[in-house]
């Protein structure tokens, strides 16, 4: 068993280091020969791939960051306090400017507002209350925003004092039960992340991010962003394909421009939440032999990984089968040969420690009765509660196999023959108490059992003879008891203990 093992786990060995030298070889000519194309292959993966997603990526981040003021919003059009104050005359003011003070400190918000379409009130979170005008521009928000047939409206613009910061102000329409206008409530926030995430992304992949308007003047952008100038058309190389970059399609674009014999690679896209175009530009010289080393790298890892996951699967596999060649599939049990691999490891232990060892074989009485009357998938369901109760009969260290057809053997490591009577004993009581749900005759199942305690001098096949004769002995005696094989060295007493117990 030890000498098929290591053959077993040499030749898994083997295996593995001819796929990982089959990998390695492989891959270090599949790197070798991309590497000598990686020029026009590196920049098509930056211009298709990289570049859309580090866009993809920025206006998540922008949705993200629009989300909360929209949702503030709808929280203040939905509120029933505020259309119940709107339908009960605007009664007054300080509720709704308390409110708004709330809601700002709440939200961390600039200012909330309101405007009622009955009365066309102004009402602000700093306490300002007037008329707004038709005729005013300040006012065009409020008119442009009840005759809209969405519920909201988002207006974006940079900070002016702080131009890493954007501010977004969120007009929502207030309607009633029955879907008439009542107002528009507004609210007004300043967010800083979007110029954090355009740092953070130029830091994590070397790229060049920017928002231009629609006219191509760059209104936001990072701290390490390269543009000087205030406009595309004002870049050396960009303002051949400036015109391209703002067609306002709406469509991801990608183009190229050259610069000090560099080759510039540009990702273009319309923001619609913002009404600007997002820029990401990424220079690609010099990284084909970046890509390379990269490329090896996470070859490697890529290597390492696939021969752990074989050898995973592998000694998974072995282990399936280890235990598919030594349980008896029925029961769940040890099969005999497994169980006579650990008999003879416990017999080693006996005669070292002296520490006594018994065996309980038992037999089902008249079982064939069983599959005669009900079938064997019943009788194989029989067997495999008798398998569980010999389970909780026996301690977890003892063993239990399933000997032959309707015979089972418990090894009792260190038990000697008078405890290993008593453990029968139990068992037996426990089967012939059982109710296995027999619809006929038999309905009460009884065993046979027999019992040894191995002697030290003895042999493992003088030991199961005497545990099978006491079986046959206990077959014969009538059925429905247990028999203990006594050598001449042992306590004949035990054997009348098992007479009276019979």
């Amino acid at each position: 068993m030890k000498v098929s093992t290591m053959r077993v786990f040499s030749e898994k060995y083997r295996l593995l280091s001819v796929l990982g030298l089959l990998l390695t070889a492989g891959f270090l000519a599949a790197s070798v020969i991309s590497y000598l194309d990686a020029r026009d292959n590196l920049n098509k993966g930056i211009s298709e791939q990289t570049l859309p997603i580090t866009s993809d990526a920025i206006h998540a981040e922008i949705q993200k960051d629009l989300l909360r003021p929209v949702l503030i919003g709808s929280f203040m059009a939905q509120d029933v306090f505020v259309r119940d104050w709107i339908l009960n005359g605007e009664t007054g003011p300080e509720q709704i400017t308390g409110y708004f003070k709330e809601l700002v400190q709440r939200h961390g918000a600039t200012t909330g507002f309101l405007v009622s379409e009955r009365t066309r009130q102004y009402y602000a979170a700093d306490g300002t209350i007037r008329a707004v005008q038709p005729n005013d521009a300040q006012d065009g928000w409020f008119f442009r925003t009840r005759e809209m047939k969405e519920p909201y409206e988002t207006n974006v613009a940079v900070d002016p004092v702080n131009r890493d910061k954007i501010i977004v102000t969120v007009h929502h329409r207030i309607l009633d039960s029955s879907g008439n206008l009542l107002g528009v409530a507004g609210v007004n926030m300043v967010l800083g992340t979007t110029a954090q995430s355009i740092d953070g992304y130029q830091a994590r992949f070397g790229h060049n991010i920017y928002f231009t308007d629609a006219q191509g003047g760059i209104v936001l952008k990072g701290k390490s962003a390269t543009p000087a100038a205030m406009t595309l058309q004002e870049r050396p190389g960009m303002r051949d394909i400036a015109a391209r970059m703002l067609d306002g399609s709406g469509k991801s674009i990608q183009l190229d421009y050259r610069l000090n014999s560099s080759t510039i690679l540009v990702n273009s896209r319309f923001i619609p939440e913002l009404g600007w175009y997002l820029v990401v530009e990424k220079n690609a010289s010099k990284q084909a032999q970046q890509a390379f080393v990269q490329s090896l790298a996470i070859g490697a890892l890529t290597i390492v990984l696939a021969l752990a996951l074989v050898f995973f699967a592998t000694n998974r596999d072995q282990k399936r089968m280890e235990r598919m060649a030594s349980i008896d599939p029925l029961t769940g049990l040890l099969n005999r040969q497994a169980f006579e691999i650990v008999l003879e490891q416990s017999m080693l232990d006996v005669k070292r420690s002296g520490h006594a060892i018994s065996a309980i074989l038992f037999d089902l009485d008249s079982f064939q009765q069983v599959n005669d009357k009900h079938g064997h998938l019943v009788g194989d369901q029989v067997l495999r509660t008798i398998a569980q109760l010999a389970r909780r009969v026996v301690r977890d260290n003892d063993i239990i196999t399933r000997w032959s057809g309707t015979e089972f053997l418990i090894l009792l490591r260190e038990c000697p023959l008078e405890i290993a009577v008593g453990v029968a004993e139990k068992l037996r009581h426990a089967i012939a108490s059982q109710d296995f749900g027999l619809p006929s005759p038999p309905q009460t199942i009884t065993t046979s059992l027999g019992v040894a305690q191995f002697g030290v001098q003895e042999s493992q096949i003088s030991f199961f003879i005497r545990a099978d004769k006491a079986l046959r002995d206990a077959k014969a005696a009538g059925r429905n008891r247990t028999i203990a094989s006594v050598m001449e060295n042992q306590d004949e007493n035990i054997a009348a203990a098992i007479a009276r117990r019979g």
